[in-house]
C-alpha cells in the first residue's frame, strides 16, 4: 500500500508551518499574505491607510492607522482603497503562542471572539510604539538567537496586552443586506475548510447546525439567510462542497477510501459510499476506477 502524502503547499505555508509564525512589513513583502493557509493562523496586522474590512457579519471603514486581529476560525475580507498601504503583519499558530503552556491570552482576549473586537484604531504615538515592536520581531527572525522563539512570544504578548488598554473602534456597521453578509461568511467559512491537505486533518464544521454555531447564529437565522440568498438549503450547499471535495481526493490522491472517507467527517467508510453514491450515481471506488 502506498504511503499516504499531504498535498501539496506553498513555500511560504510551507516554512510558516514549520516555525508557526512569520512576521514581515507589508509594502515590501506583499504577495506574502497571498500564499499561506489562512484557516491555519491567527494575524495581527498594523496599517496605515484606506481600507473596508468585513469581519464576520460586520464591516468597518478604517482610515489612518488600525490594528487588525484576525482569527483562523473566523471568516474574514480586506478591501484596500487608498494607493499608498504600509505596515506590518504577524501570522502564527495558537500551538507557537501557548507552547509555554503558562498563557491562555487567545482565549481570554476579546481581539479574537466572533463578537468580540478586532479592529483598533491606533493614535500617531501607539504607532510609533507599535511599530517598534514589529520592527523587533522581523530582527529576532533574522537573527541566529537560540531562544528568539521565546522572545517574539513575548513581543506578541506585549501587543495583545497593549491592545486591551485600548479602546475598541466604534466605526463597525452591520452590513446593508444582512441575509447577503451572513451568506457570504457561512461560503467563506466552508471554503476554509478546504482542499483537505491531509487524512490526518478531517472537516471540523460538518453540519448546517455547526456552521451556525461556529458563526453565533440561530439554525434558523442562517438556514433562512442562505435559502432567501441562494434559492438553497444550507445542507445542500455542504454537500455539493463535499462531494466536490470526495472527487478531487479520489482523483488527485492516493488515499485508500477510508482515509478519504474520514477526512471528508464520515464515521465509518459505508456511510461515506452510501452518501456518494446517493449524491452522485456511483460509487467512490468506480468512480477511482474511471480515472486509471
Amino acid at each position: 500500500m502506498k504511503n499516504s502524502q499531504a498535498r501539496s503547499l506553498s513555500a511560504f505555508n510551507s516554512e510558516l508551518r514549520l516555525k508557526g509564525f512569520n512576521v514581515f512589513q507589508i509594502e515590501e513583502d506583499g504577495q506574502a499574505t497571498r500564499f499561506y493557509s489562512r484557516k491555519d493562523f491567527y494575524k495581527i496586522c498594523l496599517t496605515t491607510g484606506k481600507s473596508l474590512i468585513h469581519y464576520a457579519d460586520r464591516s468597518f471603514e478604517a482610515e489612518g492607522t488600525v490594528l487588525f486581529f484576525g482569527n483562523p476560525h473566523i471568516p474574514y475580507s480586506w478591501e484596500t482603497l487608498s494607493t499608498t498601504y504600509v505596515g506590518y503583519a504577524c501570522l502564527f499558530s495558537e500551538e507557537f503562542l501557548n507552547i509555554s503552556e503558562r498563557s491562555d491570552i487567545l482565549q481570554q482576549s476579546p481581539f479574537f471572539k466572533i463578537g468580540g473586537t478586532p479592529i483598533l484604531t491606533i493614535t500617531e504615538q501607539q504607532r510609533t510604539f507599535l511599530n517598534t515592536i514589529f520592527q523587533k520581531m522581523i530582527e529576532e527572525q533574522q537573527s541566529g538567537y537560540a531562544y528568539k522563539d521565546d522572545l517574539i512570544r513575548n513581543y506578541i504578548n506585549l501587543i495583545l496586552h497593549e491592545a486591551m488598554k485600548l479602546q475598541p473602534s466604534e466605526n463597525f456597521d452591520q452590513h446593508k443586506n444582512a441575509a447577503s453578509r451572513i451568506t457570504a461568511v457561512f461560503f467563506e467559512l466552508l471554503e476554509r475548510q478546504f482542499p483537505i491537505e491531509s487524512p490526518d486533518t478531517p472537516l471540523q464544521l460538518k453540519s448546517a447546525q455547526d456552521y451556525a454555531q461556529n458563526m453565533a447564529l440561530h439554525i434558523n437565522y442562517l438556514n433562512r439567510a442562505v435559502k432567501e440568498v441562494t434559492g438553497k438549503p444550507t445542507t445542500a450547499h455542504i454537500a455539493e462542497r463535499v462531494i466536490s471535495e470526495a472527487k478531487a481526493l479520489l482523483q488527485h490522491t492516493d488515499w485508500n477510501i477510508a482515509e478519504i472517507a474520514y477526512a471528508l467527517g464520515f464515521e465509518y467508510p459505508s456511510y461515506f459510499n452510501n452518501y456518494f453514491k446517493r449524491m452522485t450515481g456511483t460509487t467512490p471506488s468506480s468512480l477511482r476506477a474511471q480515472e486509471v
